[in-house]
């Protein structure tokens, strides 16, 4: 109501009659009437001289008028600003995301997404898998990208693809000249893996176990470059996705071995709140990624 008010007393004083700014108001003059003489009351003051014709504001009147005219215009320059914060935030997609998902891979995600809607921005952050949830949960991203996805009372998740699982060697390496590696062949061989405590390892492990296979796991780290760069230096092998060696595959610095005719994968996920209202710009990435789930995989061996 108070908003009401300040329009029409500015009106009234712009004017010089009630009749006037109840028009412009759309409301009748004893409704005009009615409500300057509350605020009158309320402020226990006249505002308006009703002895001249046409009306004239009395000094008190004069500084509400002036006290009107600036709340209406803070209001108009806050709306304003409102208006592009939501343009701004509506346009922008916050995607969370583990490491592993590849920088390469969401560059060319941001440039597609760039081409078909460039009036949007897309805002990536790269976590490890538990901080994702948290930064989803508590609507820092809008988004998160990650493997092994679980579902919770709070979390829904999208299924996005499926990445076969390879030993990953030095070209140098004695199992590297090699076709597909039987685990039987793995026992005892220096290793390389992630933490403990990433899903992905959980799976290797399981894995291995389910086979009867005992690695020497020689070092292990939550950075996958740091995986890749080990293996490569001959540290040992590794076992990951084949999808993000691409890089190094195509260097030649990486071999990606099949593990005999056993089928491991590690699937990705889109996770989100559940009853997460998605802006436009959002479900248009989402859908970008549904479409795209992934570059085709070249030179493993």
């Amino acid at each position: 109501m108070a908003h009401e008010n300040h329009k029409l007393f500015r009106d009234v004083a712009q004017t010089r009659s009630i009749s006037r700014a109840a028009a412009l108001n759309g409301i009748s003059q004893s409704a005009a009437t009615q409500q300057i003489q509350d605020l009158e009351k309320s402020f226990g003051t006249d505002l308006l001289d009703r002895s001249r014709r046409p009306l004239a504001l009395t000094p008190a009147g004069q500084i509400y008028a002036q006290f009107c005219r600036d709340v209406l215009r803070r209001r108009e320059d806050f709306l304003s600003e409102l208006a592009r914060i939501r343009e701004e935030t509506d346009a922008k997609v916050r995607v969370a995301s583990i490491y592993s998902v590849g920088l390469g891979e969401m560059v060319d995600l941001e440039q597609e997404f760039s081409v078909r809607h460039p009036e949007a921005s897309l805002e990536v952050e790269y976590l490890r898998p538990e901080k994702v949830y948290e930064a989803v949960l508590a609507d820092e991203a809008d988004i998160g990208l990650v493997s092994y996805p679980e579902a919770t009372r709070e979390i829904k998740v999208i299924p996005w693809r499926r990445e076969e699982m390879v030993l990953a060697a030095s070209p140098y390496h004695p199992l590297a000249g090699r076709g597909p590696v039987p685990l039987g062949e793995l026992n005892g061989i220096e290793f390389v893996g992630f933490d403990e405590d990433l899903p992905i390892q959980r799976e290797i492990d399981r894995f291995l176990r389910e086979h009867g296979v005992e690695v020497n796991q020689i070092l292990h780290f939550d950075n996958l470059q740091m995986i890749k760069e080990a293996v490569a230096h001959r540290v040992g092998v590794s076992i990951m996705p084949a999808r993000i060696m691409m890089e190094e595959l195509a260097q030649g610095r990486l071999v990606a071995i099949p593990i005999g005719a056993s089928e491991l994968y590690r699937p990705l996920g889109i996770i989100h709140r559940r009853k997460k209202k998605f802006r436009k710009a959002a479900q248009e990435f989402i859908d970008l990624l549904c479409e795209k789930p992934g570059p085709a995989l070249s030179g493993a061996r």
